[in-house]
């Protein structure tokens, strides 16, 4: 049961459909092959970063980087912020470039969009509260779904591209108008979480 609550809590921040909305350029410019590859090698980074975090757990931010993990989440506080903010005029969520070899489309996608201090954290607490082995199986089992619904949403999208395309970007442009707004909020209660963090006073 904590095993599958665990995932659960990994895969609502990983949020699949927000992850969608945002590579949706990615989703109309690669075939269906050459996407799956994509998402995979994003996936397995992402994956590999949080069973680190959640076997090191908080401390290999003040061991290893020697700084404190409020800071972490003010600085991605605020790349969020800077996302929400230029989403929310624009209307465009398409911060990904769809040119260029796989290994770096797939970085780019994990960092920030994956791996965020949101996850990160969820990551820290499922070291936490499961040992090594089961905090790892919890995140593959997070990441593997995560990895199945963006896979689910391009084989969607693809046939709706074709006969309602006017109508799909319309859609897309009002859906990330209002993730940015979701963006934006989130990113301000990372700050404020960092700054308590480093002043709790």
């Amino acid at each position: 049961m904590e095993l599958l609550k665990a995932s659960s809590i990994l895969f609502v921040l990983l949020n699949p459909f927000l992850i969608s909305i945002y590579l949706i350029s990615l989703i109309r410019d690669l075939s269906l092959r050459e996407f799956i590859k994509v998402m995979i090698r994003a996936h397995v980074i992402s994956g590999i970063v949080f069973v680190i975090f959640a076997i090191t757990g908080e401390g290999v931010f003040e061991n290893i980087f020697n700084v404190r993990f409020g800071a972490f989440l003010i600085f991605g506080g605020i790349i969020f912020l800077w996302i929400g903010i230029q989403s929310i005029f624009s209307g465009q969520v398409v911060l990904i470039d769809t040119h260029g070899d796989p290994e770096h489309i797939a970085g780019s996608i994990a960092m920030p969009f994956m791996i965020a201090p949101g996850t990160i954290s969820a990551s820290v607490l499922i070291g936490s509260s499961l040992s090594a082995s089961r905090a790892a199986m919890a995140i593959v089992i997070a990441i593997s779904f995560s990895l199945m619904s963006i896979i689910v949403f391009k084989l969607i999208h693809d046939p709706l591209k074709i006969r309602h395309e006017r109508l799909l970007n319309r859609y897309v442009e009002v859906v990330g108008r209002v993730v940015a707004l979701f963006t934006g909020t989130y990113a301000i209660e990372m700050i404020a979480r960092g700054i308590a963090l480093l002043w709790p006073n």
